[in-house]
């Protein structure tokens, strides 16, 4: 059995007791909301800390409102299946919904937090073992060694990011906020995902995501769809996310997000411009579909489930499937279940 180390666990009842606290040793303390993803990697000797904050005692970070614009605000700490539950979230954000809804398994999103799911540990095939095999071939650059064993002469880490909510958040245009004892700063989701396996976040130590806010539905279409080996429990292999703002038969705005092919999530910018001001048909959407495989970081490598050339192939299918189903287009391939 796989056993915590010794730390010293802290619950704090504000945010300003949890920043005070993080403030003390930012870099030997980690929090923790539903512990999905931090209770495993610190058994597995992946993370470890002297102190662990837990944030689930502070009502502040708990909840779904109504912002000023007509959009929600999420607190971090809500957790996923009172996301999927909320009728406001369905109405209003319905891809949303499938996305979180596609996180692991029944048990877990009823633990599992949207802060936790943002800020989620990168995914590596080497990386995600148990202590005694990682040491068994030397350890990989994320953990303690100087080798990526995905790409060796790389001098940087490919871990992937994994985080379901992400990409569909992103194309949604949410924004977070970000807390530590020098106040608040807001800023676009996307910005807060470095492409950097080993550092992949731009909050700071001692910041803590405190509220994600999703702007209010302006007319457009969204829709999510992942890939995975089994249709529950495991972790994607690749994820599409598009939202589409259209005036009549002319897309006058879109943004087409990638999960899990990359240490980052990516955003298929030549998609998107090969659709801009175009109709949304079976010709444009074929040759946008073509373009994404070609995007920035989503050319898969060997370092998650499936074969990375098949993995890459499934890039431009599930881009094409996602975009004819928000331009209404008929269904050419089967959906998966996100259930």
């Amino acid at each position: 059995m796989l056993r915590l180390p010794a730390f010293r666990f802290l619950q704090p009842t504000t945010i300003d007791e949890a920043v005070a606290f993080l403030a003390e040793d930012p870099g030997n303390t980690r929090l923790v909301a539903g512990g999905t993803d931090l209770w495993p990697n610190m058994k597995r000797r992946h993370q470890g800390a002297g102190t662990v904050v837990s944030l689930r005692g502070i009502e502040e970070l708990c909840g779904i409102e109504e912002a000023d614009d007509g959009g929600l605000v999420i607190g971090a700490t809500t957790t996923l299946d009172t996301i999927t539950d909320d009728e406001r979230v369905q109405q209003r954000y319905p891809a949303l919904v499938t996305a979180v809804a596609s996180i692991s398994s029944p048990l877990l999103r009823n633990a599992g937090t949207i802060g936790g799911n943002l800020c989620l540990d990168t995914r590596c095939t080497y990386y995600n073992q148990n202590e005694e095999w990682r040491r068994s071939i030397d350890y990989c650059m994320k953990e303690e060694g100087e080798i990526c064993w995905v790409a060796p002469s790389s001098p940087r880490c490919w871990a992937v990011s994994s985080g379901d909510s992400v990409p569909m958040l992103c194309a949604l245009g949410a924004e977070i906020s970000l807390t530590s004892k020098e106040g608040e700063r807001s800023l676009p989701l996307a910005d807060l995902f470095l492409d950097d396996g080993i550092e992949y976040l731009s909050k700071r130590p001692d910041e803590i995501v405190t509220r994600i806010q999703i702007p209010a539905p302006s007319g457009e279409r969204a829709a999510f769809w992942k890939l995975r080996r089994r249709g529950s429990i495991d972790f994607g292999v690749l994820s599409v996310a598009v939202a589409g703002w259209c005036n009549g038969d002319t897309t006058d705005r879109i943004e087409i997000w990638l999960g899990s092919v990359g240490s980052t999530p990516v955003r298929c910018a030549e998609s998107i411009a090969a659709l801009t001001g175009k109709p949304l048909d079976a010709d444009t959407i074929a040759s946008a579909a073509a373009l994404a495989r070609k995007s920035a970081g989503a050319n898969p490598l060997g370092n998650t489930d499936f074969v990375p050339q098949w993995r890459g192939k499934m890039i431009e299918k599930y881009v094409e499937a996602v975009l004819r189903e928000i331009a209404g287009l008929p269904r050419q391939r089967m959906a998966p279940n996100h259930g």
